[in-house]
Order: C-alpha cells, then structure tokens, then sequence
C-alpha cells in the first residue's frame, strides 16, 4: 500500500510539473500576443487569457506544495481578472470606462 501512494505521489508531481511548462510556455507566447496583436481585441484577449493562465499557474504551484493557502489567491486573482476585464470591455467598446454624462 506504501509503494501505491508514492507512486500516486510521482505521478501527479510528474503532472503538475509537466503543466507548470505548458502553462509558462503559454504566458510567454500570450506577452508576446500582447506586445505584438495585431488589434486592440487581439490584445484584450491575450490579456484576458494571461490573467486565467496565471490562474491556473497559482493552483498548480498550490497542488505541487501540498497546501491549501494558495487557494485565496487563485480567488482574488479570479475576482480581479473579471472587474479588469469588465472595464477593457467596456473601454473597448465605448471608448471610457465611466461615463459621466447621465443624460
């Protein structure tokens, strides 16, 4: 039973570490989306998607220490990834993000 779980246990450190790559290896091509996107859009959403691989990128590193204190970051991550991409959103379509003219 003991060589069951460390072999559970180097699989998924296999796993996370393999994901950790690809994540970081995503982010880098998403900066470089973002630098070089062709259309304001292009750009909004290679920012959108580095906000959700950075994400992602916390949970990883979280299952790879064993630890549940990272989870409240991965939640504030998630929570500011939305307010920003509301306000690009709406900066992309209206070109302000309060408008303060009521009328």
């Amino acid at each position: 039973m003991k060589n069951m779980l460390d072999v559970t246990q180097s699989l998924v450190q296999i796993s996370v570490t393999i994901s950790i790559v690809g994540v970081s290896i995503s982010l880098l091509l998403l900066l470089y989306r973002t630098v070089k996107g062709p259309t304001n859009p292009d750009r909004a959403v290679a920012l959108d998607t580095i906000g959700v691989n950075i994400m992602a990128l916390a949970g990883l590193i979280a299952v790879y220490l064993v630890t549940t204190k990272a989870n409240d970051v991965v939640l504030l991550i998630g929570i500011l990834l939305f307010i920003g991409n509301v306000g690009l959103a709406k900066f992309l379509e209206k070109g302000v993000i309060i408008e303060r003219n009521m009328d």
